[in-house]
């Protein structure tokens, strides 16, 4: 945003906006960016760390935008998307949701655009452009980084493939994290340690997805996630 003008509107409209995030240390600073209310009209009005909180403070404060991360404990942001649904399609005041997330991957943004959210851009993002994307869907707008919205159509364009992989949907949220992490090499107690849980969640994950995906060994689920560029 530039120019007097811009500046002026963002003092003078004002949207409430719910942070979720599991690094507190990205909340904070999300927060420090955007969330000077009297220069940015952003006003924080919440924060959550996993999928119940987010439901939990999202429930309590009704903000008018949730900016949302794709992959957090207890299902991800797609599982918060779902429980969300009724604030999402409220007649009076909906609750709008824009994924704000690391990833960049194709499967992670046609997820949560399928779940209802309005938009997805990734934490590359400057602060000036977060505060205006966060207005546009606060008016209903779509938004989208530039490379992620082609994903979008594509997906929901083409007459040719699903927009998301049969497989894949058999999958949970958190089962697909597990999946990506294990075809990336990682071992059992390092995925534990990424996604806050137990090495013995991590194997129950594992086991399911073999199972959904009728393989028999970590082999064949590296050699299907490389085939679908999931790693």
């Amino acid at each position: 945003m530039t120019g007097n003008s811009g500046e002026e509107e963002t003092r003078t409209r004002r949207v409430r906006v719910v942070l979720v995030d599991d690094h507190r240390m990205f909340r904070t600073g999300v927060q420090a960016e955007i969330g000077q209310t009297e220069t940015t009209g952003v006003e924080v009005v919440g924060e959550a760390a996993d999928v119940d909180q987010a439901v939990t403070v999202i429930t309590a404060t009704r903000p008018e935008v949730v900016l949302l991360d794709v992959h957090l404990p207890g299902g991800g942001g797609v599982e918060v998307l779902r429980r969300c649904a009724p604030l999402m399609a409220a007649a009076e005041d909906p609750v709008r949701f824009l994924a704000l997330s690391v990833s960049d991957a194709a499967e992670d943004v046609i997820g949560v655009i399928r779940g209802g959210a309005r938009g997805y851009v990734t934490k590359t993002i400057t602060g000036a452009d977060l505060v205006d994307s966060v207005f546009r869907v606060q008016d209903g707008d779509a938004v989208f980084s530039p490379r992620l919205a082609g994903f979008v159509l594509d997906a929901f364009a083409s007459t040719d493939a699903p927009p998301v992989d049969e497989d894949m949907d058999r999958l949970t949220q958190r089962e697909r994290e597990v999946l990506r992490l294990i075809a990336r090499g990682y071992a059992y107690k390092e995925i534990a340690k990424q996604l806050f849980i137990s090495v013995k969640t991590v194997e129950s994950h594992v086991s399911a997805v073999l199972r959904k995906l009728q393989l028999s060994n970590r082999h064949e689920l590296t050699r299907w996630a490389t085939a679908r560029r999931l790693v």
